[in-house]
């Protein structure tokens, strides 16, 4: 039982990350991350991640993503915990071979954790305090 609890919590981790994470990784020099906003164009102009690309869920195809490096890590996000525009967008991408992480809690979380976002409904950084989880 504990090996297949391990490889349980080894995949969830391989397969999902936090917005600390995330901004840390988005930090580094040379990052090969790159953030997907899974949500409609309406949402994605109103608040976003900074840098963020919007391709919607729906509309993900081989055609949508030509041009996107499979050489990188992808972290799909939509606005939080009731939706699941992130997951779907995820599916989407490692069907058509991409290595992708989800991002827990999106846009709601993102905020929630102080960092800034961008677009007409933008909030400035708060305190941008490290994870609980980090100590």
């Amino acid at each position: 039982m504990p090996s297949e609890q391990m490889a349980f919590y080894r995949n969830k981790l391989a397969y999902e990350t936090d917005s600390s994470d995330l901004y840390a990784a988005l930090q580094q020099e040379g990052s090969q991350v790159v953030v997907i906003d899974g949500r409609s164009r309406d949402a994605f102009l109103a608040e976003h991640i900074p840098g963020a690309i919007n391709v919607p869920h729906r509309t993900m195809s081989s055609a949508t993503l030509e041009g996107f490096a499979k050489d990188r890590r992808y972290v799909t996000y939509c606005d939080g915990i009731g939706c699941n525009a992130s997951t779907k967008a995820a599916m989407n991408m490692v069907e058509l071979g991409f290595d992708v992480t989800e991002l827990l809690g999106g846009l709601d979380w993102w905020r929630r954790d102080g960092y800034a976002t961008e677009g007409k409904n933008a909030q400035p950084a708060t305190s941008m305090s490290t994870c609980g989880c980090d100590g």
